[in-house]
């Protein structure tokens, strides 16, 4: 019975602040209905807010607080975790405000909010990199903002995302036994990635892949392929001579000088 009394009483004050709401949202008074949006939006009531926001905002267009309110009106959107929404009246406050002191910090939001929306690696990324693209304007556009350097680190978690979406397709090839496209992969990962603290692993793992594609190829396809097999460990030695993976590299070498003996 007392759990049943507490489902009434709920619903009855979800029914009174609806009631409520509906009377704001109905009423033709534009200063009250902004006060209360604004208060909504304290309060953290982002949808309320949204739906007042939006209600005033034609009537307010041309006024000094336009421009005001149609920032809280993108904020609450954003801070409502709606990013797809945010990102567009951000945009678009841009181009209606151009010259708008906030526009620096709404670039950055705006920027944000693809990074927000980026998946996790093993998915599409499109949006992480739209946040590239739009980071790297943000820096251009702004390059004495106390933001760069925030911009510059969503930039670098964005492209190491994007390595780690590579790394996982080249290790699927491989472990598809599809050594060929593996090898193509890593080599890719490797040049995209040079500054990467895993470059010499990736080039080692291109090695490692063009041995398994010739040591599996008919003997006729053999010599041209452990020839490649070469070819990648000179550029391995050239590149990281000085890698405590060397000595893997060099095992691989031997390796293939043997086949490459035997069918001489």
């Amino acid at each position: 019975m007392n759990r049943i009394f507490v489902a009434f009483c709920l619903v009855l004050a979800l029914s009174s602040c609806t009631s409520k709401f509906q009377k704001i949202l109905k009423n033709k008074d534009v200063d009250y209905k902004v006060k209360m949006a604004e208060s909504y939006f304290l309060q953290k009531k982002y949808s309320n807010a949204q739906q007042l926001f939006e209600s005033v905002i034609p009537f307010v267009k041309g006024t000094p607080r336009y421009e005001e309110l149609y920032l809280k009106f993108a904020n609450s959107y954003y801070f409502d975790k709606d990013y797809e929404n945010a990102e567009n009246l951000f945009k678009t406050f841009v181009e209606y405000f151009p010259n708008s002191p906030r526009t620096e910090e709404v670039d950055y939001l705006r920027a944000y909010t693809y990074f927000k929306r980026s998946p996790k690696a093993e998915l599409d990324q499109t949006t992480t990199n739209r946040t590239i693209q739009l980071m790297q304007q943000f820096i251009d556009g702004h390059p004495t903002s106390t933001r760069v350097k925030d911009a510059t680190e969503v930039i670098d978690a964005s492209r190491a995302k994007l390595e780690l979406k590579d790394y996982k397709t080249a290790t699927l090839y491989s472990d598809l036994a599809l050594y060929r496209a593996a090898a193509i992969s890593y080599g890719l990962l490797s040049d995209g990635y040079p500054d990467s603290k895993n470059a010499d692993q990736y080039k080692l793992l291109t090695l490692k892949a063009y041995y398994q594609f010739a040591e599996n190829s008919f003997v006729d396809k053999q010599k041209e392929r452990f020839d490649k097999v070469v070819a990648e460990y000179n550029d391995f030695v050239d590149r990281y001579s000085d890698s405590p993976l060397m000595a893997e590299a060099q095992k691989i070498k031997k390796q293939t000088d043997n086949f490459l003996n035997l069918i001489k």
